[in-house]
Parts: structure tokens; C-alpha cells; sequence
């Protein structure tokens, strides 16, 4: 049998899990709005999505590939709480995964037969508030 006090422990430790598992689903519905919201602004600018969450296994992940003129764009979208000026969402994109999506953007490329077309790499930045309501977003190099 368990004590008052192991059972008290327990209690907690379970509701922590649950409140662990409501922050990850948040952030993952969040995610995936900001990365509708930046592929909704990038239709409405003119650019022709060919592809969202394009991934090579053991390689990385593109979270938006579009089209304009002739110009192909790789997209890292960064979606982030409006906590003012810090941390920057497109200064959260870290040289390893610049250097993923740059590898796995060659593969596109190479399956695609893209090798007269120009890469341009940016970070769209999503900035939500605390209830998910997405308030601004732009793009910056990568």
C-alpha cells in the first residue's frame, strides 16, 4: 500500500505530465498556425508554395519552399511569443540548423533539376501573445 504522502507525490507528478502534455500541444498548435499564417502571406505576396515540411531522413527539414519570378525561397519559420526584443526568433536559427537546411535544400535541388534557379534562404518570424493570436510576421535573411 501506498503512504498518503506517496500517493500526494504521484498526484503531482501526473498532473505535471498533463500540464507538460497541454504546453507541447500548444506550442505545436501554434507552430503549425504560425506556419499556415506565413504560407497564407507568402500566397497573398505572390509566391508559389511547391512545398511545406519537405524533410530528408537523416538529413533536415524545409519548412516552406515557394517560387517567385525565378527565384526559388527556402523558408525556416520561426514562430515566438511576443516577449519583446529577446530571443530573437531568427537569431534562434543556430548554425547547425542553418547548415541542415542548406543540405537538404541541395537534395531538393537535385531532385528537382534546379540548378539554373537562384537560392534565396530567409526566417519568417511569426510573433504570437500568450493565447496563440498571431501579431506580426516578417522576414529576415538567413
Amino acid at each position: 500500500k501506498r503512504s498518503l504522502q506517496q500517493k500526494i507525490e504521484l498526484s503531482k507528478k501526473y498532473k505535471e505530465k498533463q500540464m507538460n502534455n497541454k504546453d507541447k500541444r500548444f506550442k505545436q498548435y501554434v507552430g503549425t498556425k504560425g506556419e499556415d499564417a506565413a504560407a497564407g502571406l507568402l500566397r497573398d505576396k505572390g509566391y508559389n508554395i511547391l512545398r511545406r515540411n519537405y524533410s530528408v531522413h537523416n538529413v533536415g527539414e524545409i519548412d516552406i519552399i515557394a517560387e517567385k519570378d525565378t527565384d526559388i525561397h527556402i523558408f525556416e519559420v520561426r514562430t515566438r511569443r511576443n516577449l519583446g526584443s529577446f530571443p530573437d526568433s531568427a537569431e534562434s536559427v543556430m548554425q547547425n540548423k542553418r547548415n541542415r537546411v542548406v543540405r537538404t535544400a541541395e537534395r531538393f535541388v537535385n531532385e528537382n533539376d534546379l540548378f539554373d534557379r537562384n537560392i534565396v534562404f530567409e526566417v519568417i518570424r511569426v510573433t504570437h501573445d500568450a493565447q496563440g493570436n498571431i501579431l506580426i510576421i516578417d522576414f529576415v535573411p538567413f
